[in-house]
């Protein structure tokens, strides 16, 4: 297959552009700079300007791209960001793709596009699967809007799946900023840690990727391991993983004065999602346990 990848440089698009080549697939890269490479093409999401030859002989687009949601302390500025960079992209891809369509019926196209389970706002411990509704705060509502982008594509008979990724356990992301606290023995729950993390490994994510471009599947998607964990349980592996006591809790008093509303949506809350969409289409995780899972992605990293 030809595909098109946005977010090329994220924790997800580095494993999965070399991964899609060994597969034998022909990969681009779009990019918001100037390109540097042969396979990088630019594109300009904020002003929803793409050149409509980029994606008019490609049979999948895999949409990663956005503001990192954690990336700085929420203001208005920053939401508006990351709304306006998540629909914009993903409004921008889906209107090519269509545009595409209708100048060539013939070809099979996907848009495996990105989301989240911030979807379903703060659960408890209700067990969530693609079914359940959205919920109210501000992520959830981002991700409705998010999907909502993908109208052109699906409306032009693309294939659609919108990808509702939980905690991917790789190298980069919040991973990667717990590892240095807990390896110095500074790790613990957060709040109550009562709240559920849906984790899926580096792994995994690529491989549910790789397995959506060509399994018949579209609509929501959950991107989670089948076991979703509380934070206390989280945080308790990843201290076995290194070796170190994770027994000093941060009080969510605490996290709220450091990260604003952040810390009520996307930190004390969560979501005990599991992949019924994956399941159902005969997807075979890798990782099902948690523990197992750190080691691996930590060893790799």
């Amino acid at each position: 297959m030809k595909v098109a990848i946005t977010g090329s440089s994220g924790q997800i698009g580095r494993r999965l552009v070399p991964t899609l080549a060994a597969d034998g697939h022909e990969v681009i890269r779009l990019v918001r700079r100037t390109p540097r490479r042969a396979d990088e093409h630019r594109w300009d999401p904020q002003h929803r300007r793409i050149d409509p030859a980029l994606l008019s002989d490609v049979d999948a687009v895999v949409h990663l791209a956005g503001v990192g949601v954690a990336d700085h302390r929420w203001n208005a500025r920053h939401k508006g960001a990351v709304l306006e960079s998540r629909v914009d992209g993903t409004a921008t891809v889906s209107q090519a793709l269509a545009d595409a369509a209708a100048a060539d019926p013939t070809r099979d196209r996907v848009l495996l596009s990105g989301s989240a389970v911030g979807w379903y706002g703060d659960t408890g411990d209700r067990v969530v699967d693609e079914s359940a509704p959205p919920g109210e705060d501000f992520l959830a509502r981002v991700c409705v809007a998010w999907e909502a982008a993908t109208a052109p594509a699906v409306d032009a008979d693309v294939r659609v799946a919108t990808l509702r990724t939980g905690l991917v356990l790789g190298s980069g992301g919040l991973l990667a900023r717990m590892l240095p606290l807990f390896r110095l023995g500074l790790g613990g729950r957060l709040g109550s840690g009562r709240q559920y993390m849906p984790w899926i490994s580096l792994t995994d994510e690529v491989d549910a990727i790789r397995f959506l471009l060509t399994a018949p599947v579209s609509g929501p998607v959950n991107l989670s391991a089948p076991t979703p964990v509380t934070n206390a349980e989280f945080t308790a592996a990843l201290g076995r993983v290194v070796h170190r006591p994770a027994v000093l809790p941060v009080p969510g008093a605490a996290l709220r004065v450091v990260l604003g509303e952040f810390a009520r949506v996307g930190v004390l809350a969560g979501q005990r999602a599991v992949p019924g969409a994956l399941t159902a289409a005969g997807f075979s995780f890798t990782h099902r346990d948690l523990e197992a899972a750190l080691r691996a992605e930590v060893r790799q990293g």
